[in-house]
């Protein structure tokens, strides 16, 4: 994976996998759809970088950071 937390805004808690490779930011939990994941109307998200498709994107979204109370 690509992905460093280094590289990624401070926002995104979030992290997922499109079926087509699409790895995403979010700033909440997103939603799950048929074919990827969605922001869920309460924050931002961000197009992190593409890799292959992969069959077993429903098991990708991780949490990477708990968001701290403001």
């Amino acid at each position: 994976m690509k992905i460093m937390n280094a590289s990624l805004p401070d926002w995104v808690s979030w992290i997922a996998q499109d079926e087509n490779g699409a790895w995403w930011g979010f700033e909440h939990e997103p939603n799950q759809h048929h074919q990827g994941w969605y922001e869920n109307e309460l924050g931002r998200c961000i197009l992190i970088c593409n890799e292959k498709t992969n069959p077993d994107w429903k098991n990708s979204l991780e949490q990477i950071k708990f968001n701290q109370p403001g």
